[in-house]
């Protein structure tokens, strides 16, 4: 049976995290698009027109029960999970402080343990669901100055793949999605000389839109990835390629 059969016609029950801005505005429209049941999460507002737009801080246990909470009694049980929430602290090893590093862990790693965790218990109620975290070619490759989000979006690598492991026989997969330089606000703050020198590292030549990002993640949400877990998509434009 496939997905559009499970779900009826007015399609799924989507949450995407973080989805006020970038990539994670451009998954949101992208499943909008589809005609799904779209909940962003933000901490201050500004889902785009049609989603339902839900306070929640990822670092705060509570704050991520009630969102989950709100969305099932707006729309239904999460059907697909996009954990995209996360922050930066950049700065070099010796310099990183204890609250640089632990912020960062706590947001990307944790506050996604927490989401995957909640999201878990209303799929194996109904034996179905789409998992997908978004990770960043940084993890795979590292990147200096960058030691506390190269570790967090690392570590999202295992925790969909062991959470693959544990949920598949239900119907649940598990992926992981590892943007490379996208356009996007974080890099918009770049000097031109940056641009140009991360733009030589790239085979493709340039920096990626939001939406073949979120080509990729509402790929991995359709039934034509229903055989599909625990992999790692790199949307980087060659730029980690055998990583």
């Amino acid at each position: 049976m496939s997905d559009a059969e499970q779900t009826g016609p007015l399609g799924r029950t989507v949450l995407v995290t973080g989805g006020n801005r970038g990539i994670g505005r451009a998954i949101a429209e992208a499943f909008l698009a589809q005609g799904d049941r779209v909940a962003v999460t933000t901490r201050n507002g500004g889902a785009p027109e049609g989603a339902l737009d839900v306070r929640c801080d990822v670092t705060d246990p509570a704050q991520v029960d009630a969102a989950f909470a709100q969305v099932e009694a707006e729309l239904g049980p999460v059907e697909v999970l996009v954990a995209n929430a996360g922050i930066t602290k950049d700065t070099l090893l010796l310099r990183m402080s204890e609250d640089d590093w632990s912020s960062v862990i706590e947001t990307n790693l944790t506050g996604t343990f927490r989401l995957v965790k909640r999201a878990a218990k209303g799929m194996l109620r109904q034996r179905r669901g789409r998992i997908v975290l978004v990770s960043s070619v940084v993890g795979l490759l590292g990147s200096a100055g960058q030691v506390n989000y190269a570790a967090s979006k690392s570590g999202l690598v295992g925790l969909a793949r062991s959470t693959a492991r544990e949920l598949g026989s239900r119907g649940i997969t598990a992926n992981v999605v590892a943007p490379g330089f996208v356009e996007t606000d974080m890099t918009d703050v770049l000097t031109d000389a940056q641009r140009d020198a991360i733009r030589t590292q790239v085979p493709l030549g340039r920096y990626a839109h939001p939406a073949e990002v979120a080509g990729a993640v509402t790929w991995l949400a359709s039934e034509h990835a229903a055989y599909v877990t625990g992999a790692v998509i790199p949307v980087d434009g060659g730029l980690g390629m055998g990583h």
